[in-house]
């Protein structure tokens, strides 16, 4: 097992399994699943996407994304609406009701990442963080 924690690709792969057990656990109650968390909270922080750029800003599949899609429209956490400069393109729009799914799981998304980082001092959460958001948008460009 030393071995494998040695490569620092690994650790992070691991991470990230333990952190989608975890999400997926506190989500299960809902009928969510992290792929549906990740796409509504990418949604709040836009005026609405086209399914073709959230599949590109999220890394999913072009035809997961439609999935999801329908998955959170059926829940009334999205919807889909004629984009304001092609009316021919639909863009996804966070709803209230999507809103306040994720006021209401907040704690709930605190308390699993307090769990998963628990380990780490402060500052250190505080350093991670900085160095995974430095390699994830770099990843992006």
């Amino acid at each position: 097992m030393r071995g494998l924690h040695a490569d620092t690709g690994y650790l992070l792969y691991r991470l990230g399994l333990r952190s989608g057990q975890l999400f997926n656990a506190f989500l299960q109650e809902s009928g969510v699943r992290l792929r549906h968390y990740a796409l509504l909270r990418f949604l709040a922080t836009t005026e609405g996407a086209l399914q073709r750029e959230l599949s590109a800003r999220l890394g999913y599949d072009p035809s997961a994304i439609v999935g999801l899609v329908d998955d959170l429209e059926k829940l009334g956490f999205v919807e889909r609406r004629p984009a304001p400069d092609d009316r021919r393109s639909r863009i996804v729009v966070l709803t209230e009701e999507g809103r306040a799914f994720l006021r209401d799981t907040d704690a709930s998304g605190l308390r699993v990442t307090n769990e998963l980082l628990d380990p780490l001092k402060p500052a250190e959460r505080k350093t991670l963080h900085e160095l995974l958001l430095r390699i994830a948008e770099a990843g992006l460009e």
